[in-house]
């Protein structure tokens, strides 16, 4: 069985609260978009466990930490599971703030379950989602959502991009999860980004629609301030960092209404952003 675990992005973030518990409270956006890795589970007759084989964009570390195998794990303690092997190719940079691997290990568990036909409730999926990681949960749905809490309290929200163009780039810069919220004053969200994003056009979006992350990373690391700043100059509506950073998307116009219509979009980003990992959501040739 073969299925596509999806990345996300964050339209506004803001961080809230520090909660006793040492995480932090946050309000955020949730939004799915197609960039996809590509999740396979073949069961191996007898025997137990399973076994992960990764290609493409590999993250470090061992295969044994990888959220697949730990989710793997998780569904073993609820169920009787016969050995897997797993390959999955990642297509979805690591270190970006875009949720590849809580969508992937969130996606092993709704595999688990359809392949093997466990009959898992959707209060322990929910449950074994969130051991995974704090937006996993998300992963179990996928669609635009307003979040809260640690990003666990999820609200549907009517929000639609497909008439814009979206590009991700992704500088050669990791930036941990853990320093980044090192660095985060928490406050109260200046605008409810519930309402906000669900009522205003993106040409509204920039200089309202903030991510509290760039406050504290942008002057350690100019890098990511300078990327924002060339994705403004070559014409996008609104440009961000992605949950912690590394990677940012931006919003484009449509094709016809673009200046540089001409020339294909992700082939212009390529240009500008040498070494950077570049996507965008427009047919290739």
């Amino acid at each position: 069985m073969v299925v596509f675990p999806c990345a996300k992005i964050n339209l506004g973030l803001h961080i809230v609260g520090r909660r006793p518990d040492g995480y932090h409270n946050l309000e955020t956006v949730f939004y799915p978009i197609p960039l996809c890795d590509i999740l396979e589970a073949v069961p191996l007759p007898g025997g137990r466990g399973v076994t992960l084989h990764q290609s493409g964009l590999v993250p470090d570390g061992a295969a044994e930490d990888n959220l697949v195998v730990r989710a793997y794990r998780l569904v073993e303690k609820r169920r009787t599971l016969p050995a897997v092997e797993v390959c999955l190719h990642k297509n979805i940079p690591s270190g970006a703030g875009m949720g590849g691997g809580s969508s992937d290990a969130t996606a092993m568990l709704l595999l688990l379950d359809r392949l093997f036909r466990l009959g898992l409730t959707p209060e322990e999926l929910a449950e074994d989602a969130l051991a995974l990681g704090a937006d996993c949960p998300f992963f179990l749905t996928g669609g635009p959502a307003f979040a809260r809490g640690t990003g666990n309290l999820l609200e549907p929200l009517p929000v639609d991009l497909s008439a814009y163009r979206l590009a991700v780039v992704k500088p050669p810069l990791f930036v941990s999860t853990a320093d980044a919220f090192r660095g985060v004053t928490p406050r109260p969200a200046p605008v409810s980004l519930r309402r906000f994003v669900a009522e205003k056009p993106v040409e509204e979006w920039r200089g309202a629609l903030h991510n509290d992350f760039e406050d504290s990373l942008f002057p350690r690391f100019p890098l990511l301030a300078g990327t924002k700043e060339k994705l403004y100059a070559d014409g996008a509506l609104y440009a961000s960092m992605t949950g912690s950073g590394s990677a940012f998307f931006a919003l484009y116009p449509p094709a016809s209404s673009h200046e540089g219509k001409d020339a294909l979009l992700r082939s212009r980003l390529s240009a500008l952003f040498p070494g950077f990992f570049v996507w965008t959501d427009e047919p290739l040739d």
